[in-house]
């Protein structure tokens, strides 16, 4: 009962999210379409998101949240962990940051390489290297949010990414108001919304008891075991995110290509979200806690019954995005700049997703009963 109410406490937030989070796309098609503008921005917020796999929701935090929910039950100095944790996390990001935006061309290149000769490679560097600097802040979100989901606070976490999507509609109304490049106002919205949503759950964090503030940089064997419990899942992250900068390869050489993709995504992620990632985050620091006190039994009801609950409400999402992908997608972003030719190109990829959705729910799932072992 008490991961159904996690769950459903980080399911309604993250709904809101995704309902905020059309109204956004709705008006991103509307207002650029399938443009070059549009791809270039797609492509720029997509950088941060790649690396994001790793250092945020990813690897790094299916390592921690484990190694904290252990230190927090026994009171083996969990907030200092998890203050070196952050100054590591924050010290290894600035680096990549600083990097980043000296190599924005050719991580642009890497990721579509079809851009090259045309005003979507300039824009899209321009636009990266301001949207470059949110995977800083969205790292140290995750961070953050894992402390509080450990300690059983799922609702400051949860409803962070609404403020993402407040940012955005923001930056959209201001920009039309203002008379603003809207493609300069998206970019800049997004390192915005990181420094908002960090400073929201840091507050949270702190009002439950856990004040963390920076340190110098030091590497402890607990951060050395965090590495290595982070590496296989970055491993395995890592083939994920190389499939996705393949597919993104592709699209760059058909023009519109890159914009069908991210809207069909946006369809596909709704019930992903609601249902396979807000399982996950309620079930790892349960089942961590569980296999502490080597309660196997109750480990695996708890899993077996997420995963059930889980495709009860995931198959009937599949079959809509199988059956009526056209009707959907047509509803959502058929208006303004998105024509009936975007329309048919976006539900073909809705479908294709939407027949993958029950299986990537369940290995969502499954890759959580390894993580508090340390596999």
């Amino acid at each position: 009962m008490s991961i159904m109410r996690g769950f459903f406490t980080v399911g309604f937030w993250t709904l809101v999210s995704r309902v905020l989070g059309f109204c956004r796309d709705i008006f991103i098609a509307g207002t650029l379409g399938a443009t070059p503008v549009a791809e270039a921005f797609i492509l720029a917020f997509s950088l941060p998101n790649l690396f994001r796999r790793f250092f945020a929701e990813g690897a790094f935090n299916m390592a921690f949240v484990p190694m904290f929910s252990k230190k927090l039950a026994s009171g083996d100095s969990p907030v200092d962990f998890a203050r070196d944790a952050m100054s590591m996390l924050a010290f290894v990001l600035i680096v990549l940051n600083a990097i980043a935006m000296l190599a924005m061309p050719y991580l642009v290149w890497i990721m579509a390489s079809g851009f090259a000769g045309d005003e979507r490679f300039d824009l899209t560097v321009v636009f990266g290297r301001i949207a470059f600097p949110y995977i800083l802040f969205i790292s140290l979100v995750a961070l953050a949010s894992g402390v509080l989901n450990s300690a059983g606070r799922f609702v400051a976490s949860a409803a962070a990414p609404v403020l993402l999507n407040i940012c955005f509609l923001s930056g959209l109304f201001i920009a039309d108001w203002a008379n603003w490049n809207i493609g300069l106002t998206l970019a800049w919205s997004v390192p915005v919304a990181g420094v908002t949503q960090f400073a929201f759950v840091w507050v949270a964090a702190h009002r439950a008891g856990f004040t963390l503030v920076p340190r110098l940089p030091r590497m402890t064997p607990e951060l050395k075991r965090l590495a290595m419990i982070a590496a296989p899942a970055a491993l395995a992250g890592g083939v994920v995110q190389v499939n996705l900068v393949v597919g993104r390869q592709i699209a760059s050489y058909f023009e519109g290509a890159n914009a069908w993709l991210y809207y069909a995504d946006r369809l596909y992620q709704l019930p992903l979200g609601v249902v396979g990632i807000a399982v996950g985050i309620v079930l790892l620091p349960d089942l961590s806690r569980r296999l502490r006190l080597d309660d196997t039994v109750g480990a695996r009801e708890a899993f077996n019954r997420t995963a059930e609950f889980s495709l009860l409400l995931t198959i009937p999402s599949a079959v809509a995005l199988l059956v009526i992908p056209t009707a959907l997608v047509s509803v959502l972003f058929e208006r303004g700049a998105f024509g009936a030719s975007d329309t048919a190109a976006t539900a073909l990829a809705t479908a294709i997703y939407g027949l993958g959705l029950p299986a990537y729910v369940a290995k969502t799932i499954s890759t959580f009963i390894f993580c508090p072992r340390g596999h």
